[in-house]
């Protein structure tokens, strides 16, 4: 469970970034899948770290 929590966490961080972002320029949706693909990523680095 605390695997998907990582993951789950990583990808609402990096939503909400892309929100932020694309409400300041104007374009979000330019930047709301950028943030959930960068938000993903960092989601499943965590995973990894957190199996070692």
């Amino acid at each position: 469970m605390k695997n998907n929590k990582s993951l789950a966490t990583g990808t609402t961080m990096g939503i909400l970034i892309g929100v932020v972002v694309g409400i300041f320029t104007d374009n979000i949706g330019l930047w709301l899948p950028i943030g959930l693909a960068l938000g993903a990523g960092v989601g499943n680095s965590l995973n990894k770290k957190e199996d070692k």
